[in-house]
């Protein structure tokens, strides 16, 4: 199971990576403008891919309460990918180095509303990076609604076949 999850961690980030190559490049209003949809501009969806991910990394770090790093954020659009970036990062890393035990653990861990669950950390990690996966799609979507059109592959084969 491990190489399964670290050939996925590891195309999770390479594909924030590509993605973030684009959306960096974003104007202060390009990320605020209001684009309708699920989340109301780029920032909004940003900020909840890395609030979420961090969420899970948390868990994975045996967390009893996680933050949102993005509600004591003050930095700049770039400099808010670039932190998604690196809590991707962690989470490549932290599925390399798990130990066979660490992967075959069950997390327990109490959502909103005091909701107690349990999750397999191999479910974990496959849920946060195919999150991602999904929310990708919007910020593609929402960068063409801006008029973008240079935007890099980030399927799974593209990355398979540079890799």
């Amino acid at each position: 199971m491990k190489p399964i999850l670290q050939r996925y961690a590891s195309y999770h980030l390479w594909a924030n990576k590509e993605l973030v190559s684009v959306l960096a490049k974003l104007t202060p209003e390009q990320a605020t403008l209001n684009l309708g949809g699920s989340f109301e501009n780029m920032r909004a969806l940003v900020w909840h891919a890395w609030d979420a991910e961090s969420t899970w990394y948390q868990r994975l770090q045996l967390e009893e309460k996680v933050i949102r790093p993005s509600e004591q954020f003050t930095g700049s659009f770039a400099e808010g990918c670039a932190a998604w970036l690196r809590q991707s990062a962690l989470l490549a890393d932290w599925v390399a180095a798990a130990t066979p035990a660490r992967i075959d653990h069950i997390v327990a861990f109490t959502r909103q509303k005091n909701q107690h669950f349990k999750m397999p950390v191999a479910d974990i990690i496959m849920h946060a990076c195919n999150h991602a996966t999904f929310h990708r799609g919007q910020m593609v979507f929402m960068l063409r609604q801006l008029g973008i059109t240079r935007i890099p592959s980030t399927d799974f084969s593209t990355f398979s076949l540079k890799k």
